[in-house]
């Protein structure tokens, strides 16, 4: 069975139209039942495969400040330069983004209400990271760690505390910010 039908006798500009209201109709409604709101949907981005929303990685320092989305926090005196995500500025003492003279835009980490397209987010529990990411392991350090499904170029880590996700960031393989 066809939803949208062809309205005999209305000429195709209407029913173009129709089909266009019909089809909006049923978008809000489906958001709706969601809880979600259309405005949700357009800036929700997903932290990953290859960045957050206009923030993608490799970007140099001029390319991620074009964007109007980042704020640069701690220059980088030819090193790594640290910057934030407008929308989710960081304590003092932190970043959310490095960017690498070398490899540009290295490494992103994740601020509340930000979640990966899989689904995961601070507060995630550990069952729900296992379940998303099956073949995820723990590294020395016990913070989980696997390769971006989609970007073979870069890692997700997941810190894991009492079984709760409490922190966790996307990096490219070959960052030189931190260790």
């Amino acid at each position: 069975m066809t939803l949208l039908r062809t309205f005999t006798g209305v000429p195709q500009s209407k029913q173009n139209m129709m089909k266009t209201m019909i089809g909006t109709s049923l978008l809000a409604g489906s958001l709706l039942v969601s809880g979600a709101t259309a405005a949700d949907a357009q800036t929700q981005p997903t932290l990953g495969p290859y960045g957050y929303g206009a923030v993608k990685f490799g970007m140099t320092a001029k390319q991620a400040k074009a964007t109007g989305d980042v704020v640069k926090k701690i220059p980088g005196n030819g090193g790594c330069s640290g910057w934030d995500l407008k929308k989710f500025p960081t304590p003092k003492d932190s970043v959310g983004i490095y960017i690498s003279p070398n490899v540009g835009l290295a490494a992103i980490f994740a601020a509340k209400g930000m979640k990966t397209p899989e689904g995961i987010k601070i507060g995630s529990t550990a069952k729900q990271v296992k379940a998303a990411y099956p073949r995820i392991k723990k590294d020395v350090h016990g913070f989980y760690v696997i390769p971006v499904p989609g970007n073979k170029k870069a890692y997700y880590t997941f810190g894991v505390t009492h079984g709760k996700v409490t922190e966790y960031g996307i990096a490219l393989n070959k960052q030189d910010c931190f260790n």
